[in-house]
């Protein structure tokens, strides 16, 4: 298989599911807490027709990953009506963290499935095309969910991270979020985006995401080698 379409093939179905997981994560958390409003839009489905958003889930992770780029990607959000949930404040917050949650939980999960997958191929002199396409899903699997998760902290919004903070601030300070919520995403590209294209060496993903990123992902793999057991003599 040509280079590429295997890098994209093992890149597309690992982007998809994490993001699909991701939204449908806030939409079961409204749920449980008082907001049907995703059950009722028929969004709470893993069928990823209903949450693939064509640039944000195909096109841009794409074109990042063969520039070589940190992938990370959207959906189409998971409506939530936070007047609707029993505590909005409060809610919101579990709401926001459902889905960076949900990312760590789907990477740890792969990172036991990959250590499991090497023991199987351990036990073949040459590893079929499926093992070793299987095994690059896992692993990029680990790397999105890990990215994604961490990526969505940023307590800017419309990331998580500010539904979250928002949910612990005073009410002075949810306010103050309140009012930054419409220029979020301008913020967001004027810090992350802009200011390191004028200022060459201010990558703020780089030094604020990566790190915690690379860590996380460092565990995974010591869960991977621990499902892979030891080392046969």
């Amino acid at each position: 298989m040509n280079a590429t379409l295997y890098s994209i093939a093992t890149l597309v179905v690992p982007l998809v599911f994490a993001i699909v997981f991701h939204e449908v994560a806030h939409g079961w958390m409204a749920r449980a807490l008082g907001d049907p409003t995703a059950w009722e839009r028929r969004r709470l489905s893993l069928n990823p027709l209903r949450h693939v958003d064509p640039v944000g889930t195909i096109i841009l992770p794409g074109a990042l990953k063969l520039m070589g780029l940190p992938v990370f990607g959207w959906a189409k959000p998971v409506p939530v009506n936070y007047r609707r949930l029993n505590n909005p404040k409060r809610d919101m917050a579990f709401v926001g963290a459902a889905g960076p949650v949900t990312n760590f939980i789907l990477a740890l999960l792969a990172a036991i499935a990959l250590g499991l997958l090497v023991r199987v191929a351990d036990t073949q002199a040459e590893p079929a095309f499926w093992l070793r396409f299987t095994a690059d899903n896992l692993q990029n699997f680990i790397l999105i969910n890990t990215f994604l998760g961490m990526f969505n902290l940023i307590p800017l919004p419309p990331f998580d991270g500010s539904r979250i903070l928002r949910g612990i601030l005073p009410m002075s300070g949810a306010r103050m979020m309140d009012r930054i919520e419409p220029y979020g995403i301008l913020v967001f590209m004027g810090i992350f985006l802009v200011l390191p294209y004028l200022v060459p060496g201010l990558h703020l993903v780089d030094r604020i995401v990566l790190p915690p990123v690379q860590w996380l992902v460092e565990q995974y793999q010591h869960v991977a080698a621990w499902a892979a057991g030891p080392e046969p003599m």
